[in-house]
């Protein structure tokens, strides 16, 4: 193996928890996955940190969130999750700090995973692109909260038994990435969960529109550094 192949994600765990900005979030990088992982019988929840209301420039919140949501559940059932929940911050403007990393941690505590998914939190993508500020900011206190969530003397209030069990913590789609997972099974699901979200495409358009062409370059691109299969990658942290 090279220096710059990806190693196969780690099998060895039974729950995971998946904590993002946004609904379509997941379907972006990580779902390809999810689908293998719920076919050999691993529990995914899915912790959505707002209900993308403020993604759809020609609806206004009060319309775009309900709808979001609706199409994030549907989404999350075509991979086999069937455990949506929603924190309710506020979309586009969220804010490192302690009431998220108590929510977060609360979740943690409660779902008890082993492995927790997120979105890539670096300030780029994979090309270069800028990455958008909720992003970001999830993926760091997602990262803080598993340890948060480990603490019994911090966030005391929750009146939850402390969680040490996180294993790993993995950011999908990272210009960091260091691991990867075989979706040659899953891709169709993938694009399918995808698809599901189609009030936002719709009012997304260009190459990010076409969920059978957007992911299966990112799939084939990601596959040179996975022996030529196609795969989906994640930048893993070892708790």
């Amino acid at each position: 193996m090279t220096a710059d192949q990806l190693e196969p994600m780690p099998e060895d765990w039974e729950r995971a928890l998946a904590v993002v900005a946004h609904p379509d979030d997941l379907e972006y990088g990580g779902c390809g996955a999810v689908a293998k992982w719920t076919d050999a019988g691993k529990s995914v929840t899915y912790l959505l940190v707002t209900r993308g209301e403020a993604g759809i420039d020609s609806l206004a919140p009060e319309e775009a969130g309900p709808l979001r949501t609706a199409e994030q559940i549907a989404s999350a059932a075509v991979v086999g999750v069937h455990d949506v929940e929603f924190l309710d911050h506020p979309d586009g403007v969220l804010e490192y700090g302690l009431p998220l990393r108590r929510d977060i941690a609360a979740a943690i505590r409660r779902h008890r995973p082993e492995l927790v998914l997120m979105t890539n939190h670096r300030e780029t993508w994979p090309g270069g692109y800028l990455n958008m500020a909720d992003h970001r900011v999830v993926g760091e206190a997602t990262l803080d909260a598993v340890r948060d969530a480990a603490n019994r003397w911090v966030f005391r209030d929750l009146d939850l038994e402390p969680w040490q069990g996180v294993r790993w913590v993995a950011g999908a789609s990272s210009p960091r990435s260091t691991h990867a997972v075989d979706i040659t099974s899953t891709l169709d699901r993938a694009v399918a969960s995808l698809k599901e979200h189609k009030a936002y495409l719709a009012a997304l358009g260009g190459d990010m529109g076409e969920p059978e062409t957007f992911l299966r370059a990112a799939a084939e691109e990601t596959g040179k550094r996975f022996g030529g299969r196609l795969a989906t990658d994640f930048e893993l942290f070892p708790m």
